[in-house]
């Protein structure tokens, strides 16, 4: 307790991320859980009931942004008045942190779906992506099973587990889940569906808003771990969207760190949803290329969390010289 108190905040914060992680990988190996199950249920109900398509537009839109405060408010109001009584803050703010971080075994997950598409077992793959994705899996094709496989994890990896990283060492552990909470949200009141194109507008802004700058930090690290004659190229193709609201610059980014094509036509509630394509004269993906993604979304994180080690160690050593 006495050398935890030595640190400096940032370092304290790197130290108990690294814990939460470590031990939710090993949990996560043995026993396959989802601690926020019962909100996704919640924002579903909500979602049915609150959600009203014979109101206008902006009805709507205002319906959804009351459902977020009403929602968010009060749990945010008692996590906060409730750390007062909790003696040990370490455990705590671990435990929001757990809650918070998403799967971290979605490298599993596509690599199943991968064997299922090399053993030609297209039923069992699409039934192992369902869960994880928006889109419809039933008319995918083996190119359509590899890119959704490739940008749900990451999307996922980028939403749940950088961008969560990202708000608990500079905003807290208390932010860092009321982060998570606004996404399991925007996860079901996506604004792809038809039923929320207008309930959740605000949802999904104030997750693009939060996610825009550790969005641009995990492209940066995609870009370093594929350096090449090539990367001038990218960045000149990727640059459009730098600036947007969305994840369309690291989808970009991450289709020409790979090599192959992204985005395009993917079905929401039986409709047909035009999407950005990116790096349209590459190849399409292949089942290999989901390994290959999953082996190089591993290096960007493994890499990040060895950077952010040495960082808050220099820091630690700079401030206690």
């Amino acid at each position: 307790m006495t050398a935890l108190t030595e640190l400096t905040p940032f370092s304290y914060h790197v130290l108990i991320l690294m814990a939460v992680l470590m031990i939710k990988s090993v949990i996560s190996h043995f026993v396959a859980h989802e601690p926020l199950r019962f909100f996704q249920f919640y924002c579903l109900q909500l979602g049915k009931k609150v959600n009203n398509s014979k109101n206008s537009s902006q009805q709507q839109v205002i319906a959804g942004l009351l459902a977020v405060l009403v929602t968010l408010t009060p749990i945010v109001i008692i996590l906060w008045l409730f750390a007062d009584f909790v003696a040990v803050d370490y455990v705590w703010q671990g435990l929001l942190l757990y809650l918070a971080l998403g799967a971290l075994d979605l490298g599993q997950v596509n690599k199943t779906i991968a064997q299922a598409l090399v053993a030609k077992q297209n039923y069992l793959a699409k039934q192992t992506l369902k869960p994880w994705v928006l889109r419809e899996t039933e008319q995918l094709s083996i190119v359509g099973l590899s890119k959704a496989s490739i940008e749900m994890q990451l999307l996922r990896s980028l939403q749940q587990i950088y961008v969560v990283a990202f708000v608990f060492l500079f905003f807290g552990p208390l932010a860092a889940l009321s982060y998570r909470l606004l996404l399991e949200m925007h996860y079901s009141w996506n604004n792809k569906l038809a039923t929320f194109s207008h309930f959740g507008f605000y949802s999904q802004l104030f997750i693009a808003l939060i996610a825009w700058l550790p969005s641009r930090l995990m492209a940066l690290f995609i870009f370093i771990s594929a350096l090449g004659n090539s990367t001038k190229l990218s960045w000149r193709l990727s640059k459009v969207h730098f600036f947007k609201l969305n994840s369309s610059y690291v989808i970009a980014v991450f289709a020409y760190a790979i090599g192959v094509r992204l985005g395009g036509v993917a079905m929401y509630q039986q409709v047909k949803l035009r999407k950005t394509a990116f790096n349209d004269l590459a190849k399409q993906p292949e089942p290999r290329d989901i390994i290959k993604a999953s082996s190089k979304i591993k290096l960007i994180l493994v890499s990040s969390l060895m950077l952010l080690s040495f960082a808050a160690i220099t820091w630690q050593l700079i401030t206690f010289r």
